[in-house]
């Protein structure tokens, strides 16, 4: 008897999903589990590299994170709990997989290298005088600009509006995989790009 291939959730399919970006491969995880829930065991260095991606994903959509220099309002529905989180992460790829008839987790892998910048801006003191300098960004932090972006983009198109939030970040993704410039992770992403070229 052949043996069964492992889908994710016993959903998708992840046995030829293809990462480009040499530099990100090792940090985008889609290895294959019928469960994702890490429960906070892979602290340590580089332990989010051994979190998959889509727990990532739900994990950010629970905390959108700094907009700026404050903290972005949180709806109710999306405060830590995982079940419902991973529920969102679910139906947003399904939902991906609907319009676009393609692997929804290649799509999703396709966005966070498209929207994650390679370089961006750090401010140095030197004499007492603050000056930008720009920096290139490591990897792991390239997926983390990348996730919390499109969350955060998903959460301003749909928040106070009837819009539903699995809707609102299915587009984001789509539009962030199709290099589409109306996606806001993907002009925060040249916006970064274009301050750590003119602080060069």
């Amino acid at each position: 008897m052949a043996e069964q291939e492992i889908k994710l959730f016993d959903i998708f399919d992840v046995s030829d999903i293809e990462i480009k970006d040499p530099a990100l491969k090792p940090y985008i995880n889609v290895e294959p589990k019928l469960l994702l829930k890490s429960q906070g065991r892979n602290v340590g260095k580089f332990g989010k590299a051994r979190v998959n991606i889509l727990e990532r994903l739900a994990n950010r959509i629970a905390t959108p994170g700094h907009v700026g220099k404050r903290h972005k309002i949180i709806t109710s529905w999306a405060s830590g709990k995982y079940n419902k989180n991973m529920v969102t992460v679910i139906e947003v790829m399904n939902l991906i997989e609907q319009r676009t008839k393609k692997n929804a987790v290649q799509i999703l892998v396709t966005a966070i290298e498209n929207c994650s910048p390679r370089d961006e801006i750090t401010v140095i003191e030197h004499g007492g005088a603050r000056y930008p300098q720009a920096i290139d960004t490591s990897p792991t932090r390239r997926v983390d600009l990348a996730l919390r972006w499109m969350v955060q983009g998903a959460y301003q198109r749909c928040f106070g509006k009837k819009k539903k939030m699995v809707q609102s970040l299915a587009e984001e993704i789509i539009k962030a995989s199709e290099g589409n410039m109306e996606s806001y992770a993907l002009s925060k992403k040249n916006e970064a790009e274009k301050q750590a070229d003119s602080a060069r």
